[in-house]
């Protein structure tokens, strides 16, 4: 009797194990890191686009004579982009999320406008440095949209887990989660890397 009270007593733990685990208690937090490490590549993947900025502008400046409004729009642009802050806390924050894409998109159009009016100038699109950072903007706005494409399947498969049975048991009472918020295009064509034309 003792013995298959104790054998029953410790059947009980595994169960109970499963069964919370079951309920959301692990996959909610550990879905929720990985929507927040793909976030990371979101952002990591922005800041190298900031920082080529400059040296294109710089090129570009030194190059030719193009018009200063449009190196003017790119500079602006990127600066009010780097001075928008999302933090993975905010990512639950629609008005946030929408804060954060608008200046990307800003940025992505005063690019846009830059690669235009570099279509004039012959001679600066065939200098080797002007050319390899262009090479290095469109791999870098590959890479945007790699890791945003990433994110947003993380954010899917995170609010799918906290909204269907029995995670959201351990999403609702346990973690108290909250829908995250995916990325999507606020501008026409924001999601579209600016256009790389080598003029070839």
């Amino acid at each position: 009797m003792t013995m298959t009270y104790r054998s029953a007593r410790w059947l009980i733990v595994p169960v109970a194990a499963l069964s919370l685990s079951a309920c959301g208690i692990n996959s909610v937090p550990t879905k929720e890191e990985a929507a927040k490490a793909k976030w990371a590549n979101v952002e990591a993947a922005y800041q190298r686009r900031a920082d080529l900025i400059p040296n294109l502008v710089e090129t570009a400046k030194g190059a030719a004579k193009i018009e200063q409004s449009t190196l003017e729009g790119v500079i602006q642009a990127r600066a009010s982009a780097t001075q928008v802050k999302l933090s993975t806390d905010d990512l639950e924050d629609p008005a946030k999320v929408q804060a954060f894409q608008q200046a990307q998109g800003n940025v992505s159009s005063a690019l846009g406008r830059l690669l235009v009016t570099v279509e004039q100038y012959p001679d600066l699109k065939s200098q080797a440095r002007f050319a390899d950072l262009m090479t290095q903007l469109e791999g870098t706005e590959n890479r945007i949209n790699v890791s945003v494409q990433d994110y947003n399947g993380a954010v899917q498969d995170y609010n799918t887990t906290i909204r269907t049975f029995p995670d959201i048991i351990g999403a609702k009472i346990v973690h108290g989660a909250k829908p995250m918020t995916p990325y999507r295009a606020v501008t026409p064509n924001a999601n579209v890397a600016p256009k790389v034309d080598f003029g070839q």
